[in-house]
């Protein structure tokens, strides 16, 4: 009985740290409180042909790229008042405010992080 407690606490602690782990995709981690947007992403995968992620969040441009040049192995391609490019392998992330909502042609201007691998 006591074995299988043991085991059960275990698994919970384990299953614990992986939820409170950051979420990834494709390898890359998402800046940390940004939102998946489920529209966004269908809209640049549908349009562009792409297999990418799209993310929003209220942090600045100059924030969410001061965490991806942090990112071990990501490359910092470029950045700007109004955006980043970066790599990571096969995987490009770009941020960008303002943005394009290609659904509404609505300008935002929250950032939009997008994760797209490449061929």
């Amino acid at each position: 009985m006591l074995k299988s407690l043991a085991v059960f606490v275990l698994t919970v602690f384990v299953a614990g740290l992986t939820m409170a782990g950051a979420e990834e995709k494709h390898g890359v981690q998402v800046y940390p409180g940004a939102k998946y947007d489920a529209e966004t992403t269908q809209a640049v995968n549908t349009a562009m042909k792409l297999d990418g992620t799209c993310y929003r969040t209220d942090a600045t441009v100059a924030q969410v790229n001061e965490f991806y040049k942090k990112q071990p192995g990501t490359t910092e391609l470029h950045t700007s008042a109004k955006g980043g490019l970066f790599q990571k392998g096969n995987v490009n992330i770009t941020v960008q405010s303002p943005w394009l909502n290609l659904k509404t042609g609505q300008h935002m201007t929250d950032t939009l992080i997008s994760i797209v691998k490449t061929q």
